[in-house]
């Protein structure tokens, strides 16, 4: 069975919107201009990830910005996120962007469910951030990690908002990334099974 890695960048409250800066939002391009020199450590730990991974989950928008973005880059990063298997969670699209995806189009929770059973390692999430509230909600998340960005912008889009079901979570690891950016993994805890 795999374990859903969800895989996001944010400022320190929270933000996720536009980290680089082509979204049109005010305070957008958090990303390069907060994450300088440490952005080739962040590359290194997202090759990494990547190498290690089994599959990508995202959603329609997600999949439509990365799908242009990457399928004609080179090197081991990109050959490796290119190469895995990609399951899209959308009821608006027949085809995928990004290359060797597959479009989920039944309900969200029981084709998540399904991949999961079926894969075995890491599938990573990357941004799809309505995706993740819906793997947060109906206990499909495994794992959670965060590069944490040294900025408060004050506003835009969190990873977060409000109206999702209360997660607990434990912290299984945090650390410097660069100078200034850190990384946090936190896994998801499951509710005990009542007593009979």
């Amino acid at each position: 069975m795999g374990k859903i890695v969800i895989m996001s960048n944010a400022s320190l409250d929270g933000v996720v919107q536009d980290p680089d800066g082509q979204e049109g939002f005010a305070r957008g391009g958090w990303f390069g201009q907060y994450g300088g020199p440490d952005l080739d450590a962040w590359a290194e730990l997202e090759t990494e990830e990547a190498l290690g991974a089994a599959a990508l989950l995202l959603g329609r928008r997600s999949d439509a910005w990365f799908g242009p973005r990457w399928n004609d880059r080179t090197g081991v990063w990109a050959d490796t996120l290119n190469a895995l298997p990609k399951y899209v969670v959308s009821s608006t699209v027949t085809e995928a962007s990004w290359r060797n995806g597959t479009v989920l189009r039944g309900d969200p929770v029981d084709e998540v469910a399904a991949v999961k059973e079926r894969t075995d390692g890491a599938i990573l999430v990357y941004a799809s951030y309505r995706l993740v509230r819906t793997l947060l909600d109906h206990g499909l998340a495994d794992e959670l990690r965060l590069v944490v960005f040294p900025v408060v912008l004050g506003e835009g889009r969190r990873l977060f908002d409000d109206g999702g079901r209360t997660t607990a979570l434990r912290r299984l690891d945090a650390r410097p990334l660069g100078d200034g950016l850190v990384v946090v993994t936190y896994g998801v805890v499951r509710p005990a099974a009542s007593a009979r």
